[in-house]
């Protein structure tokens, strides 16, 4: 089933505006709460292969997608769908947070990025040859995870003094036990095979006081993609991205020591809740010197991360530039020491 948003006043099609947070009409300016939408103005194609084929309501255009996509534009009208079918039963999401950055604040947010790369090259840094922005629903797994800890050390104190004309150490041993109990809230795992899990890492935070609860009209405009891993397949992850927290945590409860030896230390994750989830993120595509580098943006806060290209001619600048500040701080140094400049 395709879903389209009519405008109640002219009968264009509606998208999501990520200013207002409603659905917004570009032919007449209507704006409209997406909760309150006339459900008249709701348009819906059904078909007899519904899961396989899909068509366009306004040109009736065929509409070829990925089988993960579950929101997308016409290719040949350019109305916005949604793909009613692929989120339906286990592939409905729970949660959404919707885009807050437009197109145009997210390619204006790109290019003052980009023009702060202090050692990537001057070409690069104009920002001209963006080939593609994307507004994009991406599929997360948000966990709630318990994590039971116990732990058995052996601890000590050196402590060293003096007494008469002798120096002495004293050693003193501790058997030290830790039985920690603790909870994570929303630990975003992404669930797309198609993204990079590092690039989404780095994405982070997303301010989650900002979830709403999933309802299609978010999706109007922009493309959405459903999961590909279900919450059981990814928890793995989720347990081994909280372990450097749990490892720092254990050590905060253990502290005043010489040394620790741990003898055991048993961590048991588990999962208490997972929410299948869709992230505002824009996808930039830029071509330089006829190579394609692709940046990922918060399409909440306008964090960017991606990996640009490094100008050599920069870093040996910048290299050479530390070299020299040394080396006069040393000579300014030896003469402050009775030294001399040679």
């Amino acid at each position: 089933m395709v879903i389209h948003y009519k405008c109640p006043n002219c009968g264009s099609d509606m998208v999501f505006d990520s200013e207002s947070g409603m659905l917004s009409c570009g032919s007449c300016g209507r704006k409209d709460n997406i909760d309150s939408f006339p459900k008249e103005n709701i348009k819906t194609t059904f078909g007899k292969n519904d899961a396989k084929e899909y068509h366009c309501k306004n040109c009736g255009a065929m509409l070829i997608t990925h089988k993960e996509t579950t929101a997308t534009n016409c290719s040949f009208c350019g109305a916005g769908v949604v793909l009613l079918d692929r989120l339906s039963g286990d592939l409905a999401p729970s949660k959404v947070i919707p885009f807050t950055i437009n197109k145009d604040k997210a390619m204006k947010t790109f290019r003052t990025w980009c023009k702060n790369g202090l050692l990537t090259p001057k070409g690069f840094m104009t920002a001209d040859r963006v080939k593609g922005i994307t507004g994009m629903y991406v599929p997360f797994w948000l966990y709630d995870l318990n994590s039971k800890v116990e732990v058995n050390a052996i601890c000590t104190k050196v402590r060293t003094y003096t007494k008469g004309e002798y120096i002495y150490t004293e050693t003193s041993y501790y058997d030290v036990y830790r039985n920690i109990n603790i909870d994570y809230i929303k630990v975003p795992i992404d669930a797309s095979e198609k993204m990079d899990d590092k690039l989404m890492d780095k994405l982070e935070p997303f301010n989650y006081g900002e979830l709403k609860d999933f309802n299609t009209p978010y999706l109007a405009g922009y493309i959405a993609e459903k999961y590909n891993y279900n919450h059981q397949e990814l928890l793995p992850r989720a347990a081994s991205k909280i372990e450097r927290y749990i490892e720092s945590f254990i050590g905060s409860t253990i502290s005043g020591y010489t040394m620790v030896n741990y003898n055991r230390k048993d961590i048991d994750t588990n999962k208490k809740q997972a929410y299948y989830t869709l992230l505002p993120i824009w996808m930039v595509y830029y071509d330089y010197k006829g190579s394609e580098y692709i940046f990922a943006m918060n399409g909440q806060t306008g964090k960017v991360v991606g990996k640009p290209p490094i100008s050599q001619g920069k870093v040996a600048a910048w290299f050479g530039g530390i070299s020299v500040g040394i080396f006069i701080g040393l000579k300014l140094i030896s003469l402050l020491m009775g030294g001399g400049l040679y």
